[in-house]
């Protein structure tokens, strides 16, 4: 028998599959507990339609992170900071300072957890960050840092 899994089923498959079981245990396991529907051509078509709006909603988001990373790399985020006399920052410039002047200057709203710097932004002048806009797509963003008057 041919059913579309509504949940993940250990040995038979992930949500959203067309799988073939046993008569049996799909009239006595899968079915009775909610885990399949049977596979009929509404239940397969609505599966398929479901499929190519998923689909097609990440081509959405693929789309928008591109051209959001277009954006960015164009862009130059301006920060201020106290420094010494050698160039070196009291403290350090996070990913949150950064996130934060990206929003307020360029009107760019990410997570913070999306600016590759592991150890922050110690000095003065410009820096280059990694941004991962989405899975597979990374910008570059420029970071100047001026010093506090």
């Amino acid at each position: 028998m041919k059913v579309i899994l509504n949940q993940d089923v250990k040995g038979q498959g992930k949500k959203g599959q067309l799988v073939e079981v046993s008569d049996g245990y799909a009239r006595n396991f899968l079915l009775p507990r909610g885990l399949a529907k049977e596979a009929t051509k509404e239940n397969i078509f609505i599966m398929k339609g479901q499929a190519e709006s998923a689909e097609h909603h990440r081509q959405a988001e693929l789309a928008e992170a591109q051209e959001t990373a277009k954006r960015m790399s164009e862009l130059t985020v301006n920060l201020t900071a106290k420094a010494g006399s050698n160039g070196k920052l009291f403290g350090s410039i996070t990913s949150k300072d950064v996130a934060e002047a990206l929003t307020m200057q360029h009107h760019i709203k990410l997570d913070k957890k999306k600016f590759v710097m592991p150890d922050g932004i110690k000095t003065l002048g410009i820096t280059q960050i990694d941004v991962k806009v989405h899975p597979g797509v990374t910008a570059k963003l420029s970071v100047q840092v001026t010093e506090e008057k």
